[in-house]
């Protein structure tokens, strides 16, 4: 049977969208969930200035209790050098580093132009992997930018590329304006694996226009096996207006398993999650499948 690995990014990209701030309570019990459910890779947070995003203040006291679990990986995001001091502090074996191919948007997420933003990347990444920590490199707008159009695919293979010699083990390509379509991910998908090593290649999805779910299938057809999601399809980006939230991570592990690929992940465990959220925020969640669910039971024993 095929597999995928499925990364859910709703503690970090799911809440950091969120005014309501959770408690560390409320962040441990859902990490608990999500590793019941067998999610094999959890980020659980962002390592950046408390003071822009309240959200991410506990993330060290997250890591430390739960990082060292046999059956899932904790990972964080990284974008500065003080954030990298952070994760190595409280003993993080796993980060993402991003960069932006859009200028402007790199500017308006990081303070720097792309040129300036891939050199402090790539050092950050080189002083990471020297301590030991694994690195997973991605490129924001890879497939578009609501500020600057269409990005060139010769940009996002060229930053692949810089990438790839820094160390990294693997690479993201996110649609963070959710501007892909499926056409457009098999083709770049379909480019940027000759570059990089075997299964290293991850896909991060926003689903802004309504077809996640196509690009996501689109981008596993062209030989992706790495997904990005979010319990409850939670997420959008601070600096993009109306952008929205990843894959529900109940809806691609339906879609995964109805086609016969394998996530190792209990659909009704994982709605477990999604269910969790709505009650702590209080309002319905853009995710399909634990509603489908709660249907298919309500049938089953009217």
């Amino acid at each position: 049977m095929e597999t995928v690995l499925i990364e859910d990014e709703s503690l970090r990209d799911g809440l950091q969208f969120e005014k309501q701030v959770f408690s560390l309570e409320n962040k441990l019990q859902i990490f608990n969930l999500l590793r019941k459910s067998g999610v094999k890779r959890i980020q659980v947070g962002s390592f950046v200035n408390p003071k822009v995003v309240p959200q991410m203040a506990d993330t060290e006291s997250l890591v430390q209790e739960v990082i060292g679990q046999d059956d899932a990986l904790v990972t964080g995001l990284v974008l500065n050098d003080k954030g990298l001091i952070r994760a190595m502090n409280c003993g993080l074996k796993h980060i993402s580093l991003s960069l932006s191919a859009s200028d402007t948007h790199s500017r308006k997420n990081v303070g720097k132009p792309y040129d300036e933003a891939l050199l402090l990347v790539s050092e950050l990444i080189k002083t990471a992997t020297a301590a030991g920590i694994s690195v997973r490199a991605g490129v924001m707008c890879a497939f578009g930018c609501v500020y600057e159009g269409a990005i060139p695919e010769e940009k996002v293979l060229k930053t692949l590329a810089c990438l790839a010699e820094t160390g990294a083990v693997e690479f993201n390509l996110a649609d963070t304006t959710g501007m892909a379509n499926p056409r457009s991910i098999r083709h770049l998908v379909a480019q940027a694996l000759p570059l990089l090593p075997k299964d290293s290649l991850s896909l991060h999805l926003h689903d802004t226009r309504g077809v996640a779910i196509a690009n996501m299938v689109s981008g596993y057809e062209a030989g992706a096996r790495i997904f990005d999601t979010s319990a409850g399809g939670l997420g959008g980006c601070p600096v993009v207006k109306g952008a929205a939230g990843n894959i529900a991570t109940e809806d691609a592990v339906n879609v995964f398993e109805a086609m016969g690929v394998s996530t190792g992940i209990d659909l009704e465990k994982i709605c477990e999650v999604g269910r969790l959220y709505e009650s702590l925020l209080a309002r319905k969640l853009p995710v399909r499948m634990g509603r489908v669910l709660q249907s298919l039971h309500e049938c089953a024993n009217p």
